[in-house]
């Protein structure tokens, strides 16, 4: 298990580049597949969007994300920490991906990327802080494509 690294940034969505960057960071000791690679994109924009969206209203806040890797099995573990308005993304029922296109409830769809996108996922709501924290296997299972 690696030390905890931390990136303090403004919650705007401008800033998500750097955010990447972080993220990249940590998987460089790692031969990270592309397939992991391209679903922690996803999910690390998903989320930090969100934060910069939503999380502080009209307001300007920051984000802060705390990284550490683990090495049996080899996985990312990032908590994403901000002091904006409590909201369990977990509690929100999923949407139903056989529902007809035209349909389909806008909303929702993000935290259910997200959800099919890491091997683990929890919110808590302490200390005046929404954290959300995800883990990711870096190397596939064989049955995985």
């Amino acid at each position: 298990m690696s030390e905890p690294r931390e990136l303090l940034i403004e919650a705007k969505v401008e800033n998500l580049p750097a955010v990447n960057e972080f993220v990249a960071s940590l998987l460089e000791p790692f031969n990270c597949p592309v397939k992991v690679q391209l679903q922690l994109d996803l999910v690390v924009e998903e989320i930090f969007v969100n934060i910069a969206s939503y999380a502080y209203g009209e307001s300007e806040g920051k984000a802060l994300l705390r990284g550490r890797t683990y090495d049996n099995p080899q996985s990312l573990e990032l908590s994403f920490i901000d002091e904006g308005i409590p909201y369990n993304p977990l509690q929100r029922e999923a949407p139903d991906p056989d529902t007809p296109l035209m349909d389909r409830e806008l909303g929702g769809w993000g935290i259910f990327l997200v959800k099919k996108n890491v091997d683990n996922i929890s919110y808590e709501y302490k200390d005046g802080k929404n954290i959300l924290t995800i883990r990711k296997n870096i190397i596939m299972q064989e049955n995985e494509n």
